[in-house]
């Protein structure tokens, strides 16, 4: 099956807030987190069930490199993507946009 992909509005605030922390911490870091989740994306949509719930329907894969998750949520033939946050910050701010 092929999965079309979806993001939430605030998918754009979260990468945005997260690529310019990363990259104060020295330029380049921003774009490796941006590939990271790219890289993250594109393994949920091969793989959309290798992660369990969390949450109600909510699933998380975390990013190698950098502590932060990329939670979504399957419905019939599309993933919404519903965060993309450090995983330390506010565990529980994600679940506001849980489905």
């Amino acid at each position: 099956m092929i999965y079309t992909i979806a993001f939430l509005d605030e998918i754009q605030d979260d990468l945005i807030a997260s690529f310019d922390y990363y990259e104060q911490q020295a330029v380049g870091l921003g774009d490796e987190f941006l590939t990271s989740v790219d890289a993250a994306i594109h393994y949920i949509r091969r793989h959309p069930l290798q992660y369990q719930k969390i949450f109600l329907e909510t699933r998380k894969i975390n990013l190698r490199r950098f502590p932060s998750g990329v939670y979504y949520v399957i419905d019939n033939d599309k993933i919404l993507i519903t965060a993309v946050m450090h995983l330390f910050r506010n565990p529980t701010e994600w679940k506001l946009r849980a489905i």
